[in-house]
Formats: structure tokens, sequence, C-alpha cells
């Protein structure tokens, strides 16, 4: 049985919600991006991002497939008599 603050769709952990000063972080560097006219900082910074990304992205990927073979697992315990 899940506990009881478990979500209540399959895949609400899912859904990203982000606090007013996350939000407004993000927008400041944007902000500095848009307005930074040094194309050596910008080209960096564009290179680090590609990085990241992918980085993150690839332990997503591993990230969620873990989730869901431990969702199976669980699942499959909990439906044995």
């Amino acid at each position: 049985m899940p506990p009881k603050n478990a979500p209540s769709n399959t895949f609400d952990w899912m859904v990203v919600e982000q606090s007013l000063e996350e939000e407004l972080r993000l927008e400041r560097n944007i902000r500095f991006i848009e307005d930074c006219e040094n194309i050596d900082v910008l080209s960096q910074l564009c290179v680090s991002l590609m990085r990241t990304q992918t980085h993150q992205s690839k332990l997503l990927k591993k990230c969620v497939g873990h989730v869901a073979m431990l969702e199976a697992v669980f699942c499959d315990a909990t439906q044995k008599p």
C-alpha cells in the first residue's frame, strides 16, 4: 500500500514546480545572458550548458528507469497472495 502522502497519479512525481525565488533567480540569469555582448563569455557558457545538459539528460534517464524498476518490483511484491 502506498504511503498516505503518495501522489494520486502514477506520474505526479514528475511534475516540476518552482518556487517564486527559483523563478526570479532564473529570470535574473536569463536577463544577464540576454544582455551579455561578450562572445567569448557566451561561447564558454554554451559549451558548459551543453555538457551539463547532456550529463543531466543521461542521469535523468537512468534515474527514471531505476524508479520504474523499483515500482515494478514493489507492485509485484504487493500483489502476491
